[in-house]
């Protein structure tokens, strides 16, 4: 499968130069608003985006702090699921990023980790149609934050998502989100924890994270190895 390339506008004869864009590459990939689900999927094996209504929008290069959260509730969540899940969730699988999640059409996001259901994974070679549970580790900037804290929460609310976790370093905590049965449905506020407190899911009895624990281990990853003696 091949991108489709966009015709360059008449008027555009000279190449680019240094310290422009380089509009020679922009030009081999559609305009926005014309992205489709098989352009976008393509291009996001390589990049950290997301497809909004046909249009891209790049997020910020991960660093090795926010990693090191994921990578330590994606441990969390799949230890979980292993050990202490009651049996209608112990064969889903907890995943984690790069992975477009569909929440329609020409709508894909990326969260940091997921929950499945095993009804989810009847198509292994695909992306998932949404998701039971995501987790989001807010990116520093006043755009990454309203992205996870407002765009995020709206679109995870129509799509269904049972549950949305916020992991903001920024303020130390994890916001815990939960979706009511109302028309329309709308997040409940499960609780916003703290260093101090323990983060509890309602989707999945017993799945907790310690906050400062989380933090911790980030805040630790880079400090020497003490010597034994």
């Amino acid at each position: 499968m091949s991108v489709s390339f966009a015709q360059p506008p008449v008027a555009v004869t000279r190449r680019s130069q240094a310290g422009e864009p380089a509009w020679e590459l922009a030009y081999c990939y559609p305009t926005q608003g014309d992205w489709s689900e098989e352009d976008y999927l393509e291009l996001s094996q390589k990049h950290r985006i997301e497809l909004v209504d046909g249009c891209i929008e790049v997020l910020p290069m991960a660093t090795i702090f926010h990693q090191l959260l994921a990578d330590y509730l994606h441990s969390l969540l799949k230890d979980y699921l292993a050990t202490a899940a009651p049996p209608e969730h112990r064969r889903g699988r907890a995943l984690f990023a790069p992975l477009p999640v569909r929440l329609g059409s020409r709508r894909f996001r990326n969260p940091d980790v997921i929950y499945l259901r095993p009804e989810r994974l009847k198509n292994l070679h695909g992306q998932p149609d949404g998701a039971d549970l995501a987790i989001e580790v807010v990116s520093e900037g006043k755009e990454n934050r309203l992205r996870d804290l407002v765009t995020k929460r709206t679109e995870y609310t129509i799509a269904g998502i049972q549950e949305y976790w916020i992991v903001d370093p920024e303020t130390r905590s994890i916001t815990v989100l939960t979706l009511t049965s109302s028309t329309p449905p709308e997040y409940r506020e499960h609780g916003c924890f703290i260093a101090g407190t323990t983060a509890t899911s309602v989707l999945l009895p017993g799945f907790s994270v310690d906050v400062a624990d989380l933090f911790a281990q980030a805040d630790t990853a880079g400090e020497p190895v003490p010597t034994l003696l």
